[in-house]
């Protein structure tokens, strides 16, 4: 029987965690002579009060949906695939070469092409640790953040080669206006209103949407997902039952890797229409925070990634109209990683503590 129940797991610890991290930064802010209520007012209306607020928001939760996705696969299985970043380059390499080369006729086409083009080479980025990990021992951990530089050398090569375009920019030509994605603004207007006028946001978000659910209905509904979790909880008893640690291992990266590519589509084909360097500004390192506050459930990444988006356009709007630097914004959004993923035991224990102090006061009751 769980120590805890369920909701506490899910709900109540990353409540927690992120209200004392709350707590640690407006003491950080107070510190440097600026009101923590009035900055939190700020963060809130840049992300949240209008539309334009909300476009920047869902675009960053976006990129932070898909790399977290892809963390919380490889969690199942027991892997901690930290080359989201490099998986996500990658990614927007094979959207690249799929807009700029094939003449398509509709963005939808081009949308359709663009992810399986991202999630290809987002998924051959990953095979190679997979592949190191299952058949030589070599660590993934290890592998995948060496990855990481390596696909970073990969794309400045071809940016500043065969994919550049005329000029002193190493980025490739604007895609074809064929390749464009709708965005929000445009999904939005309706006459003389317009809505998340000059935001990024665009179709996307609902292509992560949909990976949120397929995630959850592979790793809860079908044969494989089971396979995985038992994996991720005991190797030995899923050697036992006849379950290949390989065919895991291979199948969880190749999955974490191909979501971490389709991030592409929405900073390189959505937002950029091009591929520029440093396109994906670190959302497969915030992915892994994503997926630890969110308990490695579809849902919760969601919820995480809407989270973490929130915090990148409100640091945003208050390194922009305040005297708070830049870098206090960073550790701000260090803070909540840190008390949802590092210090999770910090609130996990005490509260485990209280459960299992409460259930036998019951108990004792029911004796008596």
């Amino acid at each position: 029987m769980d120590v805890m129940p369920k909701w506490a797991d899910v709900v109540l610890i990353p409540v927690i965690s992120i209200l004392l991290a709350a707590i640690l930064s407006a003491l950080v802010i107070l510190a440097i002579g600026e009101n923590p209520w009035e900055a939190l007012k700020l963060m809130v209306d840049g992300a949240l009060g209008s539309t334009y607020g909300w476009g920047y928001t869902l675009y960053y939760a976006t990129n932070f949906i898909f790399t977290g996705l892809a963390v919380a696969i490889a969690f199942h299985a027991r892997l901690f695939n930290i080359g989201g970043e490099g998986q996500a380059l990658i990614g927007g390499l094979g959207v690249a070469i799929i807009c700029l080369f094939i003449p398509w006729p509709h963005w939808t086409f081009a949308l359709l092409g663009a992810a399986i083009g991202a999630a290809l080479f987002g998924a051959a980025w990953a095979a190679i640790p997979a592949f190191l990990q299952a058949k030589r021992g070599s660590h993934v951990v290890i592998t995948t953040i060496m990855f990481n530089f390596i696909a970073a050398a990969v794309l400045n090569y071809f940016l500043i080669g065969a994919l550049k375009a005329p000029g002193m920019e190493p980025a490739t030509a604007k895609f074809p206006e064929a390749t464009h994605l709708p965005s929000f603004q445009d999904m939005f207007n309706f006459g003389e209103t317009t809505f998340f006028r000059g935001a990024p946001a665009n179709i996307t978000f609902f292509v992560a949407l949909a990976a949120c659910v397929a995630l959850w209905a592979l790793i809860w509904k079908t044969r494989l997902g089971y396979e995985i979790r038992s994996f991720g909880h005991s190797e030995t008893a899923a050697k036992y039952a006849g379950i290949s640690p390989t065919k895991i291992i291979m199948v969880a990266m190749l999955i974490s890797g191909a979501l971490a590519g389709m991030m592409a589509i929405n900073n390189v084909q959505g937002e950029a229409e091009r591929l520029v360097l440093n396109a994906v500004e670190g959302a497969g390192f915030i992915g892994i925070a994503v997926a630890l506050m969110g308990r490695s459930h579809p849902f919760g990444v969601l919820l995480a990634a809407l989270l973490f988006g929130f915090l990148y356009q409100g640091g945003a709007e208050l390194a922009l109209w305040t005297s708070i630097p830049r870098e206090l914004i960073i550790v701000i959004q260090a803070l909540v990683i840190l008390f949802t993923g590092a210090l999770d035991n910090m609130v996990r224990m005490p509260l485990e503590r209280l459960f299992l102090s409460l259930r036998r006061a019951k108990n004792d009751g029911r004796t008596v």
